[in-house]
């Protein structure tokens, strides 16, 4: 509710201020000239609107003096706000306030979203990912040139400001995320809104972009759970299609790619039903049931174990990772109960 007064303060203040110039005007007509309740706001009304009509009573000399101010006053609020408004809806305010009232509307019924800071090559990637998950997210971004994209695609959610100012990771409902995914030029911004988001929710999973190696171990001890280096990856990645072409395409064939593509997908032990928790891998028959491969196994101490056999159980605070297509993967979730 405040968010929406705040955003169309403009015209509440004109509301306001007519509201104003009435009350004034009925209560200065009742105490110069002694009328009634209803005389005096018709006549106020009459006086502001100049349609012409003749008095309620015949006034005093301090009654058509004060006729006079008002109507002079009327007039120089009309024309202000009729040029104000005009302004305010031609010139586009309007309308992009319309647009901050959704997305504020949208923002408050977030909740286990993740948010993006910066929205450059490295972030528009990680939200054209999440969307393929359907994964919500938040967008926080205060370059101009790239809030006009973002304004432009109604289906991305966004925050106008700088990450590393105070109070603005609030705005993206920072306290209702499960993920902060940041991703800014500059280190030492990316450091300062891990140690921010860590502050604000200590349960958040922490994906930071680091630019210099000795970055990494600084925004680890800030409190990220994940540091990612791009340009490293990205050579890394293109060494390996020289002298691994086909295996680096199976992998890349398993990443996300919407319905078609292969889906790797974690389960942990928490998501299962009670009927399926603290079994053995061979007892759950997910190959059998939905066509998906139990291609590994996170046991509880951290260790990850490729290819787990039947016999593996499945216990608190494990997680096991499955390979299938994404028809495969729905059908897992479905006879499992679990809502990714």
């Amino acid at each position: 509710m405040w968010g929406s007064i705040k955003i169309f303060r403009k015209i509440y203040f004109f509301l306001m201020l007519m509201v104003l110039v009435i009350g004034l005007g009925t209560s200065g007509f009742m105490l110069i000239e002694g009328w009634g309740l209803l005389d005096a706001f018709y006549m106020t009304i009459i006086t502001m609107s100049t349609v012409g009509f003749g008095e309620v009573h015949e006034l005093s000399d301090p009654g058509r003096m004060f006729t006079a101010f008002l109507l002079i006053s009327c007039f120089g609020i009309f024309a202000y706000t009729i040029s104000s408004l005009t302004s305010y809806v031609v010139g586009g305010e309007y309308r992009t306030n319309l647009r901050d009232s959704k997305v504020l509307r949208k923002m408050r019924s977030m909740n286990d979203h993740i948010i993006i800071c910066g929205f450059g090559r490295v972030g528009k990637q990680v939200a054209e990912d999440l969307k393929l998950f359907r994964i919500p997210f938040v967008v926080i971004e205060n370059d101009e040139s790239i809030l006009k994209d973002l304004e432009a695609d109604e289906s991305l959610v966004f925050v106008k400001g700088d990450a590393t100012r105070e109070g603005v990771l609030d705005k993206a409902q920072l306290s209702k995320a499960r993920g902060v995914v940041t991703c800014l030029p500059k280190d030492a911004d990316n450091v300062y809104v891990v140690l921010a988001s860590r502050e604000g929710n200590q349960h958040l999973n922490i994906v930071a972009r680091a630019s210099l190696n000795s970055a990494v171990s600084k925004l680890k001890l800030a409190g990220a759970n994940h540091v990612i280096m791009p340009d490293s990856i990205g050579g890394s990645h293109m060494a390996s299609l020289i002298s691994n072409p086909d295996v680096i395409e199976f992998m890349d064939a398993i990443k996300v790619q919407g319905h078609t593509g292969v889906n790797i997908e974690t389960i942990s032990f928490n998501e299962l039903p009670e009927e399926f928790r603290n079994k053995t891998i061979g007892q759950l028959e997910a190959k059998r049931i939905t066509g998906v491969t139990i291609v590994g196994f996170k046991t509880p101490e951290g260790q990850y174990i490729i290819n787990p056999d039947y016999e593996t159980e499945v216990v608190p605070h494990s997680k096991l990772f499955v390979l299938g297509s994404a028809e495969q993967i729905q059908k897992l979730n479905s006879i499992f109960g679990i809502h990714h």
